[in-house]
């Protein structure tokens, strides 16, 4: 699908509230891999200071899924914006959060090549500090996914800047390319200690249709995992 197809209008959502209720459980879980070590304040602070040395103020963040929707730290200013070079795949497996070893999920990440248009947030430079604590302890919350951050081009409002993002092209987490048949099938599934891959999905493409933004990857996704939901729900009304 080209850049141009991408921004057309797409009509209405196929996926809906009612979908998420109907496969959304509660799952007894962990929200995190047991194995991991996770980053204490110090820890959080010192990566902070790291990856936004010789940086200026205010910090940007490239949001291109849940950071959308719920960002967990105050927002100076929103405003979209385009990541070249880069496109939005799920692709990180989960087996915990949003996921289960039984019924494993997945998580959006940004895969090198095309175009990604996303929202970029602003932190206000008087929360900084805090604002980024708060970030990375959602985004890279334990030692072992600490290199999962990069500085990347994007552009809005006809000015290139560079931006701080997570998961462009992961490293240390386990990875899966998946037709997105497939993809679909498992959002439509999952569950975990922190929610469903269907709910996770839904507020993606709800956030991306509030901002005015129309991936085709993402609508065409949500489409099939509003089939995959209404099928698995026939056959069991059936039983």
């Amino acid at each position: 699908m080209s850049d141009k197809d991408a921004l057309k209008p797409q009509g209405p959502l196929r996926l809906t509230e009612d979908h998420v209720r109907r496969v959304t459980r509660l799952v007894d879980g962990p929200r995190h891999n047991p194995d991991w070590r996770l980053m204490d304040d110090d820890d959080l602070d010192r990566l902070a200071q790291r990856l936004t040395a010789g940086r200026p103020a205010p910090v940007e963040i490239f949001a291109y899924g849940s950071l959308i929707w719920n960002p967990g730290f105050p927002v100076a200013a929103r405003r979209r914006a385009t990541a070249r070079n880069w496109h939005r795949q799920f692709s990180i497996d989960l087996e915990h959060f949003r996921g289960s070893p039984e019924q494993p999920g997945l998580m959006l990440a940004l895969a090198s090549g095309g175009s990604c248009e996303g929202v970029l947030l602003e932190i206000a430079p008087a929360t900084t500090a805090e604002a980024l604590r708060a970030v990375l302890r959602r985004e890279l919350v334990a030692h072992e996914l600490a290199a999962n951050f990069r500085w990347i081009e994007v552009e809005t409002g006809g000015m290139e800047r560079e931006a701080l993002t997570f998961y462009a092209d992961p490293v240390d987490v386990t990875l899966t390319d998946l037709p997105i048949e497939e993809q679909a099938r498992r959002l439509a599934h999952a569950n975990g200690a922190a929610g469903s891959g269907s709910e996770y999905l839904l507020r993606t493409a709800q956030s991306l249709e509030e901002a005015g933004i129309h991936d085709g990857y993402i609508w065409e996704l949500q489409a099939l995992v509003a089939e995959e939901i209404d099928r698995w729900s026939g056959m069991e009304g059936k039983n």
